[in-house]
């Protein structure tokens, strides 16, 4: 089984920060996320837009260990399973 680590601090075309970080396996030619953490905030790495993380604090969540912080470190909902590829396609279109 191949293994992997990726981090990345971004600086995005309307200044907001982005910090990915996602260890993966590969399993048939695709990446899998085994754990993973991205961080959207403003541009003066201050306000947390939101973040998706696999930590597993929130059991009681649906699709747990996956959830998303939305504005706030408390305000938190279940989230999604997703890899760097698949995330940047959704910043892609949150950003339009």
């Amino acid at each position: 089984m191949d293994r992997g680590y990726f981090r990345a601090r971004l600086t995005l075309a309307n200044t907001d920060f982005l910090e990915i970080a996602e260890s993966f396996t590969t399993q048939d030619n695709q990446v899998v996320p085994l754990d993973y953490r991205y961080q959207w905030m403003d541009g003066s790495k201050q306000t947390l837009k939101k973040r998706w993380d696999s930590v597993k604090h929130f059991p009681e969540l649906p699709n747990f260990p996956h959830h998303v912080h939305i504005g706030s470190e408390s305000k938190v909902e279940s989230g999604q399973s997703r890899n760097i590829l698949e995330f940047m396609n959704f910043m892609e279109s949150e950003l339009g």
